[in-house]
């Protein structure tokens, strides 16, 4: 099968884009999302040239053997020709979970990252592992934290999904590994600044009632969020199964938690009503430094490390303070705080040399 290598020049004429095409009917012809320089200005566009073609040839001879493999029966025409951004919405559907929003999150990503090359129709055959490679690289340019790798994860785990459907012969992620930026130490609250905090105005008595209940049991905002007065008992609150452990967590009711949520009502109604996550942490933002004067950058997880920091303080062994918290195992709980404390111990260190 004769496939050609179809060049585009830019508007301003300064890059050349190029497609493959295999006919002229409809269907025939596809972007590969790869340039080269018109004019390089300098040793790394030139790099970027003889490396671009390269690619564009390695895709070409991809694209020959898939579709053979179509002509001979072994790949499915539709899976070359099917939007794959179908797929991905297909697959949240089937797999979403409550208050878990990553899966959602990474194709918002995807469809960002592939919109200026193929607009909102991208065939599996485009998606090669050099174009995974280039979409992870683009998370990580884009976004902070542990972000980008959540991200990446979920697009290899709905990649893997689709090779099980014969979307891909050979799964083009598989190599490709997940990557986040160097995470930065969370700030927690003291015991002190717990009593200020509890104490100071909050414009939403809702994500303060929240957040403090979270400040006495460690939970996530998707722990708390959609929390439903039947997982109140009588001296504990019950969580739905963990994702990590796959099952449900059983935490004592504290007396401030107890006092500051109020009369039960139906069962299924929220204990909570609050604003989006963001809204709540802004929120949250606000009632830390402006109001109770906290100077420090408290978001909803702080809480949660605050708790585990606390219990640590007072001598709760961290295997304890693992499953209070719903973790498998003590070693992230341990990491974290150990370099905190390791921060705490050098602030204090420096404090005795000579004025």
């Amino acid at each position: 099968m004769d496939i050609s290598i179809t060049p585009r020049e830019n508007r301003n004429k300064t890059k050349v884009y190029y497609s493959l095409e295999w006919g002229k009917r409809h269907g025939q012809r596809t972007a590969t999302g790869i340039y080269t320089y018109i004019k390089p200005k300098d040793q790394i566009q030139k790099n970027n040239n003889k490396e671009a073609l390269a690619i564009l040839n390695t895709k070409k001879s991809q694209m020959v053997l898939d579709l053979q493999a179509v002509a001979n029966g072994h790949l499915p025409q539709h899976k070359i020709k099917k939007n794959f951004l179908d797929f991905y919405d297909d697959f949240i559907e089937k797999n979403k979970r409550d208050g878990n929003r990553s899966l959602e999150c990474s194709l918002s990503a995807f469809k960002k990252f592939i919109a200026k090359d193929f607009g909102n129709f991208i065939a599996p055959i485009d998606i090669t592992e050099n174009f995974c490679e280039r979409f992870r690289n683009h998370l990580l340019d884009s976004l902070n934290g542990e972000t980008p790798a959540d991200y990446f994860m979920r697009f290899k785990r709905v990649i893997k999904a689709a090779k099980k459907q014969g979307y891909f012969r050979e799964n083009p992620a598989e190599e490709v590994k997940a990557k986040a930026h160097p995470s930065g130490i969370k700030e927690v609250l003291t015991t002190e600044e717990y009593k200020t905090l509890i104490n100071a105005y909050c414009s939403n008595y809702e994500v303060k009632k929240a957040a403090i209940v979270s400040m006495y049991t460690g939970f996530r905002w998707c722990d708390i969020e959609p929390l439903q007065w039947k997982q109140i008992k009588e001296s504990t609150i019950i969580l739905k199964r963990q994702s990590k452990t796959g099952e449900p967590l059983e935490v004592p009711l504290h007396p401030v938690v107890k006092s500051i949520i109020g009369d039960k009502k139906k069962p299924e109604d929220l204990v909570f009503s609050l604003p989006t996550a963001d809204g709540a942490n802004g929120i949250l933002k606000n009632w830390v430094r402006i109001n109770a004067k906290i100077n420090k950058h408290i978001t909803w997880h702080c809480l949660r490390h605050s708790v585990s920091d606390i219990l640590q303080d007072k001598g709760v062994d961290v295997a304890t303070v693992a499953a209070l918290l719903g973790q498998t195992t003590a070693k992230y709980i341990l990491s974290t705080y150990k370099k905190r404390v390791k921060i705490r111990h050098t602030r204090e260190a420096v404090t005795h040399l000579p004025a």
